[in-house]
């Protein structure tokens, strides 16, 4: 039984000009100690997903569909129940640690309160384990700097803080929303190796979200990618970087950067996003695709299973894509 089974879950949301709909029956499974990256550009859907299946969608959003964790359906539990679920097995580390850390409380007063609300522990008992969850995110003199205020570190340093934070409750699965945005390469490749460790240590499971697929090749076993609220492709995360077989996974491969290639220009995908408002007939990734034929402008691909591991949704042919 998978720890996390999403079957053709849907979200909407309620605007003044309409309803917007960011995500269209997206289904996929995350296994104990699994690591799937959801890759995409801004507005394909892929942390509306992660919100949704958590129940963290803004006050004018919908979701419809299933959601199971370890066997049970949570999506849309009442708040109560969700949060102790997202207290204890689930935990989601988002995109800018500034505006999630409260900058009027200091660090210890955030990290403890974790502890004595979910695990009951007292105030002592949650500091030893604060300064060790810093120690094991590799935050120098933890004992000291636990006392100090978000605006005291670094961004490198405070999303480590949220990483701590996050594995307070020792969760089983760990979400990571663009957890390395806003920070330089270094940094980022030092944020990637902690996470891989964290997995590692504690056989927990880990969602990546990002747009940038190269810190995707080292980091996680299987990507998933997302264009117009729905997957586009998902497999093997080897099998999408060595034989891509939809046009927009290609077009994104081709737009990370390469030591083993000499271009004075990097290749982009013309065009873009979808208008999620205005919606689309066929194929999404079709104004802007290479190889669209007529059909793909009113008739949307289905998810077709190439392999055990392999699935896609396009018109052509998988020879004729790579």
């Amino acid at each position: 039984m998978a720890l996390l089974e999403i079957k053709d879950l849907s979200v909407k949301f309620e605007t003044n000009d309409g309803i917007v709909s960011a995500v269209n029956g997206v289904s996929f499974n995350v296994d104990q100690g699994d690591t799937l990256a959801i890759v995409g550009e801004s507005g394909s859907g892929k942390s509306q997903t992660a919100f949704a299946a958590i129940g963290l969608l803004a006050r004018n959003g919908r979701s419809a569909g299933s959601v199971k964790w370890d066997g049970q359906e949570i999506l849309n539990l009442p708040e109560a129940k969700l949060n102790r679920i997202r207290s204890s097995e689930i935990a989601m580390i988002f995109q800018d640690p500034m505006t999630s850390l409260n900058p009027f409380l200091k660090v210890s007063e955030q990290m403890e309160e974790v502890l004595t609300l979910h695990r009951g522990m007292s105030r002592r008992e949650a500091r030893a384990e604060c300064i060790r969850m810093l120690d094991a995110v590799r935050i120098p003199d933890a004992a000291a700097r636990i006392t100090m205020y978000p605006h005291e570190f670094s961004g490198g340093m405070r999303q480590r803080i949220m990483i701590a934070m996050s594995l307070l409750c020792r969760p089983r699965l760990l979400i990571a929303d663009e957890p390395t945005t806003a920070l330089d390469v270094t940094v980022q490749a030092q944020i990637m190796d902690l996470l891989r460790d964290i997995k590692n240590e504690f056989n927990t499971a880990l969602i990546l979200i990002t747009h940038d697929l190269g810190i995707v090749a080292g980091s996680c076993e299987r990507t998933m990618v997302m264009y117009g609220g729905r997957i586009m492709e998902r497999g093997l995360t080897s099998e999408i970087f060595e034989h891509p077989t939809h046009p927009y996974t290609l077009g994104l491969l081709e737009a990370v950067p390469r030591l083993d290639r000499k271009e004075e220009v990097l290749p982009t995908i013309p065009g873009e996003p979808p208008d999620m408002l205005k919606g689309f007939k066929g194929c999404p990734f079709e104004p802007r695709c290479p190889l669209r034929m007529e059909h793909c402008a009113t008739e949307p691909p289905a998810l077709e299973r190439l392999s055990e591991t392999r699935v896609r949704a396009c018109h052509r042919n998988p020879e004729e894509v790579a």
